[in-house]
C-alpha cells in the first residue's frame, strides 16, 4: 500500500462575480494529477511559483477539497476518513503560524493534546534537543527569531510521531545552521521508516535528499522519475564562465545567467569548442572557464521552458 496516493486530482477555483461577467471559467490550479509515494520514500515535489504544489498539499491536509479525484494516506481517504488520515500526517507549512500566549514546551504539549497524546515529554525533549531548541523550551513564542519559530513548526509537525512528514518550503529564508540541523534530523527519521514529502525551491536540497521527484507545471505533472534518471536526461555537461559583457541573443536564450556567471549546456567537447568560438567572434571576454556535470536545476529549467504536454517518465 502506498503511503500517499494522488488519483486524478483536479482543482478549479470558481471565478469571482466580475470574472463570471466576462466569461472567465475560473482558475484551474491542478489538472489530473496522479502519482503514489511509497512507504519510506524521500519524495520531492517541485515546480515554479503557481504550479499547484501548495494546492496539492492543502488537499492532502484536508484544508481544501479537490474538484475531482481522490487522495489517501495509508489507505485512508483524506475527505471521508479525515481523522484517520490526519493522524498519519505531520505537516510543516510555509507560513510562520504560532500562538503568542504559550512558551515552546507548552506549544508542543498543546499540539500533542490535539492528537490525544498525554505524557509526551520524553519525545518533546528529544525534539527540542534534535532541533536546537532545548535552551528555548521556556521562551515565549513571541520572543523567538523567525528561524527559531520555524524550528518549533517542525517540532509541532513531528510531536505525534506521524508516519508521513510533509515539508512545504521548510528552509525558505532560514540560516545554514537550521538547514543542516533540520536535514540531519529528517534524514534520520526517514532512515527509521518515515515517509517524507518535500517541496522546495532549493533544488540542490532536492537533488541531495530525494530518491524520486515529481515536477509540476501549471497544475500538471511534467516529470515523474527517480532523481538519478532525471539527471541522466539532462545535457551531459555545462560550460560555466564569468563575463561582464552581454551575450548575443542566440547564446543568451540557452544560458542560465546569475550576475557575472553564465552557464551553457554542452553535450560534448565539440560543442564546447563551438561555444567558445562563438563567444570570441561576438567579442565576449570570458574568465574562470570550467566544465561541470548537469544538475537538477538544469533539468528543471529545461522542463519548465519546454512544451506544456506532460512528460510521463517511467516510474
Amino acid at each position: 500500500m502506498a503511503a500517499v496516493s494522488f488519483q486524478s486530482v483536479s482543482k478549479t477555483y470558481p471565478p469571482s462575480r466580475a470574472q463570471r461577467a466576462h466569461g472567465n471559467p475560473g482558475l484551474r490550479a491542478l489538472e489530473d494529477v496522479s502519482f503514489d509515494i511509497e512507504e519510506g520514500e524521500f519524495f520531492g515535489l517541485l515546480g515554479p511559483n503557481g504550479a499547484g504544489k501548495t494546492t496539492l498539499i492543502s488537499i492532502l491536509a484536508g484544508l481544501s477539497r479537490p474538484t475531482s479525484g481522490h487522495v489517501s494516506v495509508h489507505g485512508f481517504d483524506v475527505q471521508t476518513h479525515f481523522a484517520d488520515a490526519r493522524r498519519q500526517l505531520g505537516i510543516v507549512p510555509q507560513e510562520l503560524v504560532f500562538d503568542p500566549f504559550f512558551n515552546v514546551r507548552e506549544t508542543l504539549r498543546l499540539q500533542s493534546g490535539y492528537f490525544g497524546i498525554a505524557r509526551n515529554d520524553d519525545w518533546i525533549d528529544e525534539l527540542l534537543a534534535s532541533l536546537g531548541l532545548a535552551d528555548k523550551a521556556d521562551a515565549n513564542m513571541r520572543q523567538l527569531s523567525g528561524g527559531m519559530k520555524r524550528r518549533v513548526l517542525v517540532a509541532q509537525a513531528l510531536v505525534h510521531k506521524p508516519q508521513v512528514i510533509v515539508l512545504d518550503e521548510p528552509t525558505a529564508g532560514v540560516d545554514v545552521e537550521l538547514r543542516q540541523t533540520l536535514w540531519q534530523f529528517v534524514a534520520r527519521l526517514n532512515r527509521e521508516g518515515s515517509t517524507v514529502l518535500l517541496t522546495t525551491h532549493y533544488l540542490e536540497e532536492a537533488e541531495a535528499l530525494c530518491n524520486r521527484i515529481a515536477m509540476l507545471k501549471r497544475g500538471r505533472v511534467v516529470a515523474l522519475d527517480r532523481t538519478s534518471e532525471l539527471l541522466k536526461s539532462a545535457a551531459s555537461n555545462v560550460l560555466r564562465f564569468k563575463t561582464d559583457a552581454e551575450l548575443p541573443w542566440e547564446l543568451a536564450r540557452h544560458a542560465r545567467i546569475t550576475g557575472r556567471i553564465v552557464q551553457l549546456p554542452a553535450q560534448n567537447a565539440l560543442e564546447v569548442e563551438q561555444l567558445l568560438s562563438n563567444l570570441r567572434q561576438a567579442g565576449v571576454p570570458v574568465e574562470d572557464v570550467e566544465m561541470r556535470k548537469a544538475d537538477l536545476e538544469d533539468v528543471f529549467i529545461d522542463l519548465m521552458a519546454g512544451e506544456q504536454t506532460p512528460l510521463e517518465v517511467a516510474r
